[in-house]
């Protein structure tokens, strides 16, 4: 097996394990709840969103981080290491008690927002849920940047451990404290199980060989050039998520045209595919380490990671949109679909294949650019993408679901062929540069 691709599927599937239970804590969450009434599988919901909002703030700092040490990791300089740990820790405490306390001073306004057509037991439930799920923000953010230090260490598979065993005990402690509580008991049981598992990962910071080492070098300039660091190379990643999770809904307001039917069958089938798409942001955050990894000893080996990243996300893509083909009915029954949204969600799944493809290899190269620094080009064709995708949307939903996975394959196709373009270049300077060495 490739050297590259052996290394992207070590660092890749415990990413993948953890992206699927953190997913599992808002679906737990919102199975308890849901003996509670509708107001407050609402609230549930309406704070599972605000928590994905969250995460692109999040992004800033642990993937930066994430990059910074797996550069200084490569490069064998322990003091790069300590810098990047430092820049991580200087701008989360920095944005968190904005978040955290502004929130809950807010929490009211915000569910008001949210939830402006619901009735007030469903509006009074989500500020309750907000009072406690805002402050423990903190504990998010905390445990986010966490596993961005360890991934940067090359160490997956802690961070997949600390959020298995952070659903574990959501799992358990869930009924209880629903039971007792209801609906802020949903949100205690969050915040308190995340607690114990950001207790876990700290300690396991400081028993990590590579940071330990790093804590006893000289420091590399001052934190706040550190945390300026930090900032530009995660904020471009933070951006691209947050125009990502934007286009999102506005997709979902223009699937809206096509009435509750379709919107139903839509919002099924989207999360359905979270199941593939999880895996792409997968290789991505493997192919980002890896290239930072590599960088940092001195290498260019973007191509090389490039065609791999591409080969296993590529095969990924292609083995979900056969099995969404051939599947489609059975997993919307699975799902409770039934009459006219499950057709639709069938019809949507079966249609989504050519998307998903191109998608994966979208994704997947997009962790050598954040890796090598190149996340603001990146950023741009995530623009270019959005900005093709939503009028195509609008322009071929009158062809039903079917146009909508029409106009997510072309905007995807438009971003594949922008990023060709970029990695041609890169090629082309990477091959000047190595002229002008070999000519010195």
């Amino acid at each position: 097996m490739n050297a590259h691709r052996k290394q992207l599927i070590a660092l890749a599937h415990p990413v993948y394990l953890s992206l699927l239970a953190s997913v599992a804590s808002g679906v737990i969450n919102t199975v308890w709840v849901s003996r509670l009434g509708g107001g407050a599988v609402a609230a549930v919901a309406v704070a599972t969103n605000t928590e994905n909002v969250l995460l692109g703030v999040a992004l800033v700092f642990a993937s930066g981080t994430t990059v910074l040490v797996a550069h200084g990791r490569g490069a064998r300089d322990p003091a790069a290491v300590r810098a990047a740990v430092r820049g991580g820790w200087a701008l989360c405490g920095l944005v968190t008690p904005v978040v955290a306390a502004g929130g809950f001073l807010l929490r009211g306004q915000l569910a008001g927002l949210v939830l402006g057509g619901h009735d007030g037991g469903a509006l009074g439930l989500a500020t309750a849920y907000f009072a406690i799920s805002l402050p423990g923000t903190a504990v998010f953010f905390a445990q986010q940047l966490v596993d961005g230090i360890l991934k940067g260490t090359g160490d997956t598979r802690t961070p997949m451990r600390l959020a298995l065993l952070a659903n574990g005990l959501i799992l358990v402690c869930d009924p209880v404290l629903i039971h007792l509580h209801g609906v802020r008991g949903a949100a205690a049981s969050t915040v308190l199980c995340r607690t114990v598992a950001l207790t876990a990962g700290l300690r396991v910071l400081r028993r990590n060989a590579l940071l330990r080492t790093a804590a006893a070098a000289p420091p590399a300039g001052p934190a706040r050039a550190a945390l300026q660091r930090t900032l530009a190379t995660g904020l471009p990643m933070s951006a691209d998520f947050t125009v990502r999770q934007s286009g999102a809904l506005v997709l979902v307001a223009i699937v809206a045209r096509l009435g509750v039917t379709a919107v139903a069958a839509y919002a099924i089938a989207y999360k359905i595919m979270y199941v593939a798409t999880m895996a792409f942001y997968a290789v991505r955050q493997a192919a980002a380490i890896h290239t930072a990894h590599t960088r940092g000893t001195g290498q260019d080996e973007r191509r090389g990671i490039g065609r791999q990243a591409v080969l296993v996300s590529g095969t990924l893509g292609l083995a979900a949109s056969a099995l969404f083909a051939v599947t489609a009915p059975w997993i919307m029954a699975a799902f409770g679909a039934g009459g006219a949204v499950a057709h639709q969600g069938a019809l949507f799944l079966r249609c989504v294949g050519p998307y998903l493809l191109l998608m994966a290899c979208f994704i997947a190269l997009g962790g050598v650019f954040e890796g090598s620094g190149g996340a603001p080009a990146l950023l741009r064709v995530t623009v270019l993408g959005t900005a093709v995708q939503l009028p195509l949307a609008h322009a071929l939903c009158g062809l039903g679901l079917p146009g909508v996975c029409l106009a997510l394959a072309l905007s995807m196709a438009v971003q594949c062929a922008a990023v060709a373009v970029l990695l041609r270049r890169l090629g082309q300077r990477a091959r000047a540069r190595a002229s002008l060495v070999r000519a010195g």
